[in-house]
């Protein structure tokens, strides 16, 4: 397949062989975005930040849609072997464990992190997921995961951009797979909050205890 290279950012922590935090924007922003919400979560993390290949008028995203939460399904699947493809050859360069990884991505960001649970189940060992919609439409009908892998995703009842009902039934889809979801609703729109932020950290704290 002809993929590009993502623009990143990465950076080391001191423990050996820790977890990385694969850091995921949001439509507009970039690789720096996220990096001090990442660094809230300790020192204990490597921090992998990447940015989107696509630009919609200008601003960054990681996959192309036709129309507001109406996704290019074709391209969000070719944008998300593409990331996993460079995140694989990146293990290998800045030498971290690839069975490690841990998705943090917000809007946009959490919507290619909700993709790659689809088509790569058992490739996270965790997933943060602020504000996410269901990746596609049409969920594979053997979709599981072997990992069981933890998801903690949270979304805003005042939130415009994103259907309440859709949300439900996006995580009872997850669950179905086999991931352990939990997942919080927080009196806020699709703005992110010090609540999101706290709450997924100590549910972090709690897996990597």
């Amino acid at each position: 397949m002809n993929y590009s290279p993502l623009t990143y950012i990465y950076k080391a922590s001191a423990t050996p062989n820790a977890p990385t935090l694969l850091v995921l924007h949001g439509t507009g922003a970039d690789e720096t975005d996220l990096i001090p919400l990442a660094k809230e979560f300790g020192e204990q993390y490597n921090i992998l930040s990447l940015r989107g290949n696509v630009s919609e008028h200008g601003m960054p995203r990681f996959f192309k849609r036709l129309g507001m939460g109406i996704f290019d399904e074709a391209d969000l699947t070719f944008r998300t072997e593409e990331l996993v493809h460079f995140v694989k050859e990146l293990a290998v360069k800045e030498i971290f464990d690839i069975n490690k990884l841990i998705a943090l991505g917000y809007s946009n960001g959490a919507n290619i992190a909700g993709s790659i649970l689809v088509l790569y189940p058992d490739f996270l060992q965790a997933a943060i997921l602020y504000r996410p919609m269901q990746p596609f439409k049409q969920l594979p009908d053997n979709w599981k995961t072997e990992r069981k892998t933890p998801v903690f995703a949270s979304n805003g009842k005042m939130d415009n951009t994103i259907d309440t009902a859709g949300t439900k039934k996006y995580v009872a889809a997850l669950q179905k797979a086999g991931f352990a979801v939990t997942h919080h609703e927080f009196a806020t729109g699709h703005q992110l909050t010090q609540q999101d932020v706290a709450t997924s950290i100590k549910w972090l704290g709690e897996l990597y205890k």
